[in-house]
C-alpha cells in the first residue's frame, strides 16, 4: 500500500506529522505568554477579566469546597494511584519501557510548581477584591494542578480501557473535574477567569509531552511485542494457526470416513 502513495505525499505526510505534533504544545504555549504579556502590560484584556470576574463572584461553601479538588493533598494522590496502575499492568504486559510512560508523568507533576511559582512572583498580579491584598495570583496553581493532574491520569489509564464508553466516561469525568475547579476558584473569588484560563493552557503544554509518550508505549505493546508470559507472539501465532489447520482437516477426514461406512438415518 505504501508503494501506491505519490512520492509528494510521501514526503508532504512525513512533513505535516511532526508540524502537528509541535503545533499542539505550541499553540497553548502562545496563548500563555500572550496572557503574560497582557498582565505586565495592564493590557485591555484585565479590564474584560475584571467585569467578568464581578459578573461570577458569588462566594459560597459550595465554590470552595470545588476549589479544593485542585489542591495537591486532592488531586496528587489521584495522579499517584494511576501511575501506580501504569506501571503494575505495563511490567504485566511486557511491554518495552513500560516504565517511562508513568515516569514522565510524576517528572512533569514536580516540575509544575517549579514553574508556576517564578511565575506568579514575575507577574505579581492582584488578586480580586474579595481576598486580602496581596500579588502573586497569575497563573491559577490550583487549576495547573487539576489539569496536569488528573489529565496525566487519564491519558495513562485510557489505553487500559476497551470499553468506548468507558474512554468516554474518564475523559469526561477529567473535564468535569477540571471544570469544576476552574468553577469554583473563580465563584469563590479565589481567582481572576485570565488567572483560570492561563493554566489550562499551561498546563496542556506538559500533557502535550506525555500523550506522545503513552501513544508510542501502547502502540509497541500491541504490536506483537514479546512478553513475559506469552513468548513472541508471531511464531507462536503461526504454529497455533497451522496446528488448528491440521486438526480441522484430520477431524473432517475422520467425520467423512465414517459417515461413508456407516447407515443414514432411518
Amino acid at each position: 500500500m505504501a508503494d501506491l502513495l505519490p512520492t509528494g505525499s510521501a514526503k508532504l505526510g512525513a512533513v505535516s506529522t511532526p508540524a502537528r505534533r509541535a503545533l499542539f504544545p505550541g499553540v497553548p504555549a502562545v496563548l500563555f505568554a500572550l496572557m503574560t504579556w497582557q498582565v505586565l502590560a495592564d493590557g485591555p484584556l484585565l479590564r474584560l477579566d475584571a467585569r467578568l470576574s464581578r459578573a461570577l463572584i458569588r462566594p459560597d461553601r459550595f465554590s470552595e469546597l470545588l476549589s479544593d479538588l485542585g489542591n495537591v493533598q486532592v488531586a496528587v494522590p489521584v495522579l499517584l494511584l494511576a501511575i501506580g496502575c501504569a506501571l503494575r499492568f505495563g511490567r504485566g504486559d511486557g511491554a518495552p519501557r513500560w516504565w517511562l510512560p508513568p515516569l514522565t508523568a510524576a517528572v512533569l507533576m514536580a516540575l509544575l510548581p517549579a514553574v508556576v511559582v517564578p511565575w506568579k512572583e514575575w507577574t505579581a498580579r492582584p488578586g480580586t477584591p474579595v481576598v486580602p491584598p496581596a500579588v502573586g495570583y497569575f497563573p491559577s496553581g490550583h487549576t495547573a494542578t487539576a489539569v496536569v493532574a488528573y489529565g496525566s491520569a487519564t491519558l495513562l489509564l485510557l489505553p487500559r480501557l476497551r470499553s468506548p464508553a468507558a474512554r468516554r466516561a474518564l475523559v469526561a469525568g477529567c473535564a468535569v473535574l477540571v471544570l469544576a475547579v476552574s468553577y469554583g476558584l473563580v465563584r469563590r473569588g479565589w481567582h481572576w477567569p485570565l488567572d483560570v484560563v492561563a493554566s489550562w493552557c499551561l498546563g496542556a503544554v506538559p500533557l502535550s509531552v506525555l500523550a506522545p509518550v503513552v501513544s508510542r508505549s501502547t502502540r509497541r505493546s500491541s504490536s506483537g511485542t514479546p512478553s513475559s508470559r506469552t513468548g513472541p507472539s508471531s511464531p507462536t501465532t503461526s504454529s497455533d494457526r497451522a496446528a488448528r489447520a491440521r486438526s480441522r482437516g484430520s477431524g473432517t477426514n475422520r467425520s467423512s470416513s465414517s459417515s461413508s461406512g456407516s447407515p443414514g438415518p432411518c
